[in-house]
């Protein structure tokens, strides 16, 4: 069935909010309005597929819904729903719930609700959009006050800086500092959560300082001793009633810490106690907190932080989806419940660049909700369990991580705290026992250091028989961003260093871990490790002959709750030992299932696209245009043609016109002199001519190169000359991401292309409609590379490599036919540039047509079944690729034996 578009959804689900009433057919109208298969609705329709708890006023299918016609307050009943154990069971995107007057849902994999007049559906039909297999951009519902509470917390760090400007000229006076920020935020969030007192701290402060915050220091000095003292009789009496916190967060070592405070700072640390801390967000205002006191970070506030949807492609495959699948299948053991039970507090968790804390905190709340629902299971087995669990089997102990950044370490560490009293107190609310936070016991097991040089096994040890799962969102830093600090810790890691991103240090080192401890990994990390050169020079090293890709989500745009999201294109990789487990593809949130993932995210063979020198199909060279080194003086913008032509007409011939990769695609002009040897003693009579011939000579002679020098001798010509006297075909060797396709185009013989194009001559149509079609394209995005965020074309790795078969005469006629369909369209719209006519949003129509019918004709080439997405094409690609490889190799070998 095709996938509908936002516009197909949005004309399905109109209808549904004109009606007058509503009733249970509601339901179905609307899993129809997203695509959903007409069998499947039918079934839960009639009850068949329908696994509800109450079938007679209840819908679910497993992964998609449970809807509840409600009896009470809607609301209520979807907070009731979210948390029950056999809800989590079946694991639904959405939970409904509706009186038929108000509708109320919850997204069960981000947390947005919705709470509108039923009949109000229409204009909130993108709530459901997951249904039909497009995620929204924006996913994670934490309250704006994560943000306000950052920057808040952010004035008043930059007024303590100003006012103690010696702190930091401490041996560990940054520390000091970061250290007391996160005791004012664990006590700004202990007086909103009932670990104080309703207001306890900020109120002390209010009532036990002077105005002008002269005495703001020694108060928070002796608060902070009295919340590391047991005995209340051993604290002053105005901090008797502060509770006896312990843990390393409050050790008398080092309350020495605490700035001076000016009547600005201690108004400031007030207004800061006025916010809601109990909805913090951990996993958000971590990453937040620290651009705010990480030098050079604070305009980039909160936007790499990785948002929870980001997250869970991570965890969900890699081992919850599985938890919850035994959850289902166990629903009515209690032996196997029990066994799950064991099985989820033995796991740990390790994050080697944990930053702030975010993905140990979404593994941790993730485990403890699936404690939860077995526990509530359980007790509805058996009531004993709820009096048996009065404490979490999830320890924070099992929670490992590395991280470089000092401060970011106390906020992983004060993170896990805060997220752990979160879900005691949802296990409270669930089964009304109350699991104390204070005094702290766990602290977590995250370590400062460089994960790089540090011995992994060390910080997270682990055996054969450990179930011990990586995790996490490294550093990416291009090869060419890279310190030389950065660069020689890549080299400790392999010989082949300079050409990688900075993350590769993570995927071998994962590699390496996964070895020792047969532990398995997911990161997310940008696309650009799984393309280009990268792929060769990295991956035969992570995989070896004993791992594989147990799933991988195919790129994908980074996007989380900042401000300014970071603008990359992800894809999240996991690693395994090999093994018959099923493997998965993920692309927009549709999952396939796969034989083999190999380095390119495709359902292919492992496979390593390197530089050839030829291509392998029965294609014309192709190569780099010429390059004129002249230091301009050879190039000519229009108007200097023309004042060159006018005072020396003679010089027609010699003017040639110049294109090469932006000026073929904006349709800008310009021209060279090409000028031979035979002519040049009669051309330089003309000053100008003779200026700029003495400009190409003194330019190279200024070269410490021995070749650019020799060329000084020969300043009429270009240093490296490619041209030939025929049409040929431009392929420009960058090119918008934004583009569906490459503008390749045909230039005329006279027309000198230039290096930062490729260039191939005497080229037939039907080649040109294979390089314009969209299974070229597939083969660009994959073995290409990018350069920063633009298509990079190279002929020696994409062109080279392309697998075409052999064609018959009327496959080729075809192509023509397909070909000049195309050309003649651009002619038409010739008042356009390329550049116009190859943006998406302004693409004319019958372009799109005549580009359509040639990916159809194309694609008729590598399967006889239309593709219904991109993987599929790059999947017959590779098989093809391999199996011409093959055959090449085979010849090779006849012929030596002969």
């Amino acid at each position: 069935m095709a996938r509908l578009n936002l516009k197909a959804v949005e004309e399905r689900v109109t209808p549904l909010g004109a009606r007058d009433s509503y009733d249970r057919e509601f339901l179905f109208e609307l899993l129809l309005a997203y695509g959903k298969p007409k069998g499947n609705v039918t079934r839960l329709r009639n009850g068949s597929l329908n696994v509800a708890a109450e079938p007679e006023r209840e819908v679910a299918q497993k992964n998609v819904v449970y809807f509840r016609e409600a009896t009470g307050d809607p609301l209520a009943e979807v907070e009731e729903l979210r948390k029950a154990a056999h809800v989590v069971r079946f694991n639904p995107r959405f939970v409904i719930v509706t009186d038929y007057v108000e509708l109320v849902a919850v997204d069960m994999k981000t947390g947005e609700n919705l709470a509108i007049p039923i009949h109000n559906i229409d204009k909130h039909f993108t709530f459901f959009l997951p249904w039909a297999g497009m995620e929204k951009a924006l996913y994670v519902a934490e309250a704006h006050a994560d943000v306000k509470a950052a920057e808040r917390m952010g004035k008043l760090f930059d007024e303590l800086l100003a006012t103690n400007p010696d702190l930091l000229k401490l041996p560990h006076g940054r520390h000091a500092l970061n250290v007391f920020f996160t005791r004012l935020l664990f006590c700004f969030f202990a007086e909103d959560t009932g670990i104080f007192g309703e207001s306890q701290f900020t109120n002390a402060v209010g009532s036990h300082t002077q105005l002008d915050g002269s005495d703001v220091d020694g108060f928070l000095n002796d608060l902070f001793v009295a919340l590391d003292t047991k005995e209340p009789s051993a604290k002053p009496t105005y901090l008797a009633d502060f509770p006896y916190v312990n843990g390393r967060l409050f050790a008398a070592k080092d309350t020495q810490v605490v700035p001076s405070f000016t009547r600005q700072a201690r108004q400031l640390l007030i207004d800061l106690g006025t916010l809601i801390w109990q909805e913090i967000n951990p996993d958000i205002f971590g990453s937040m907190f620290q651009a705010i006191v990480t030098p050079g970070t604070r305009s980039d506030l909160g936007q790499h932080y990785t948002s929870v949807p980001n997250i869970l492609k991570t965890i969900e495959p890699l081992f919850l989806d599985e938890l919850k699948e035994e959850l289902d299948s166990w629903f009515n053991s209690v032996k196997k419940l029990e066994a799950l039970l064991d099985r989820i507090s033995e796991i740990r968790i390790f994050d080697p660049a944990c930053g702030s804390g975010n993905f140990l905190i979404i593994a941790y709340k993730e485990l403890r909700r699936l404690e939860h629902a077995i526990l509530e299971r359980l007790a509805e087995l058996d009531p004993k369990y709820v009096v048996l669990y009065a404490e979490s089997r999830i320890s924070i102990e099992n929670f490992f991580g590395i991280e470089i950044d000092d401060f970011a370490v106390e906020v992983a560490i004060l993170s896990l705290w805060i997220a752990k009293h979160q879900m005691n107190a949802e296990y409270k609310d669930k089964f009304g026992v109350a699991i104390p936070l204070i005094p702290l016991r766990e602290a977590g097991q995250i370590q400062a250091g460089n994960a790089i040089t540090t011995k992994w096994s060390e910080v997270c040890p682990g055996d054969k028989t450990s179930e011990l799962y990586v995790i996490g969102n490294p550093p990416y830093l291009g090869s060419r961003n890279q310190s030389a600090e950065q660069k020689r810790e890549l080299s400790t890691l392999t010989p082949k260093y300079k050409s990688l991103d900075y993350v590769s240090a993570w995927l071998i080192k994962g590699g390496e871990y996964i070895r020792e401890t047969n532990a398995q990994a997911a990161f997310v990390t940008t696309n650009s490790v799984t393309q280009g050169e990268q792929v060769g020079i990295l991956w035969p090293q992570v995989l070896g002959e004993d791992l594989e890709l147990g799933y991988a989500y195919t790129s994908f745009k980074w996007s989380n709750h900042a401000k300014n999201a970071a603008g990359v294109t992800c894809v999240v990789v996991s690693l395994r030992g090999r093994s018959s487990a099923t493997k998965y593809i993920f692309t927009d949130e549709i999952r396939v299932v796969a034989e083999r993932i190999n380095p390119y995210l495709a359902d292919a063979p492992d496979i390593w696209i390197g530089r050839r020198s030829a291509p392998l199909a029965n294609l014309p060279r192709l190569g780099f245009g010429s390059m004129p080194n002249d230091g301009g003086n050879l190039i000519l913008t229009d108007a200097e043609k023309d004042e060159l032509l006018a005072v020396a007409p003679q010089m027609t011939p010699y003017v040639r016109g110049f294109s090469g990769s932006e000026e073929f695609i904006k349709g800008k002009t310009r021209w060279c002199l090409v000028i031979p040897d035979d002519a040049l003693k009669s051309s330089i009579q003309i000053p100008e001519v003779r200026r700029r011939i003495e400009g190409v000579r003194a330019h190279r002679q200024k070269s410490t190169e021995k070749s650019t020098k020799e060329k000084a001798a020969t300043p009429n010509r270009f240093y490296f000359w490619a041209h030939r006297e025929a049409d040929s075909v431009i392929v420009p060797a960058t090119s918008s991401e934004r583009r569906e396709y490459i503008p390749i185009g045909y230039l005329d013989r006279t027309t000198v292309i230039s290096n930062s194009a490729n260039v191939a001559y005497g080229v037939a149509p039907w080649v040109f409609a294979l390089l314009t079609s969209k299974t070229h394209m597939v083969w660009v995005k994959a073995v290409g590379g990018k350069m920063k965020t633009d298509y990079r074309y190279s002929g020696t790795i994409i062109y080279n490599n392309f697998p075409v078969p052999p064609l018959s005469e009327e496959m080729e006629e075809s192509l023509t036919v397909a070909a000049l369909r195309v050309l003649d369209v651009r002619e038409y719209h010739c008042e356009r540039t390329l550049a116009q006519l190859y943006d998406p949003d302004l693409m004319p129509d019958e372009l799109r047509a005549a580009h359509g019918e040639v990916d159809r004709i194309v694609d008729s080439i590598y399967s006889k079944r239309a593709y219904e997405t991109d993987e599929a094409r790059l999947s017959d690609l590779f098989a093809m690729y391999e199996a011409m490889i093959a055959e090449e190799q085979s010849t090779i070998k006849e012929r030596v034996a002969k």
